[in-house]
Order: structure tokens, then C-alpha cells, then sequence
């Protein structure tokens, strides 16, 4: 249910603000966000896995902390990361 090596990557090369960069919240939230819609769509199989459901809750609340600290401190940083990646329609 994880992401894959390829996806990851790809993932990290889109959202990077530099060359040595995997760990800004702009990249932590973008993997997130790839590691919930492949948890969404394994919901639509199993629909009775328990287990993965909270761990996706625990995610989605990560996620929106991150959100909100960029947010506080980098606003036209957050603006960009959240049409990009169609978050808060």
C-alpha cells in the first residue's frame, strides 16, 4: 500500500526547493498526499480493512499539521503547494 521507488522519485524531484532537498514540508506533504490516494483507492477493493483506515486518518491529520505550519510561515509557498496539488478545492 506503500508508494513505490519510481513514484517517490518523481514525487521528490516535482516538490524539491533544492538539489539535496527530502525533507521540507513542501516534499513531505506532496509524498503524503501520493501515499493517500493509493490508500483511497485500496479502500474502494477492501472495503472492510479497519487497520489501514486509521492508519490513513493518522496521515491525513500529519498532513494537515504540515499544512497549516506552512501556512504560518511560508504563505505564497503553501498557495503554490496546494493548487499543485489539487488540495482544498
Amino acid at each position: 500500500m506503500s508508494i513505490n521507488l519510481a513514484n517517490k522519485s518523481e514525487v521528490i524531484a516535482n516538490y524539491k526547493t533544492s538539489d539535496n532537498d527530502t525533507g521540507s514540508p513542501e516534499v513531505q506533504v506532496a509524498l503524503m498526499t501520493s501515499k493517500i490516494k493509493t490508500l483511497t483507492e485500496h479502500f474502494s477493493v477492501h472495503k472492510k480493512d479497519h487497520h489501514s483506515r486509521i492508519g490513513l486518518l493518522r496521515l491525513v491529520s500529519k498532513r494537515r499539521k504540515l499544512l497549516s505550519y506552512l501556512k504560518a510561515k511560508k504563505p505564497e509557498s503553501y498557495q503554490s503547494l496546494i493548487a499543485s496539488l489539487g488540495l482544498r478545492r
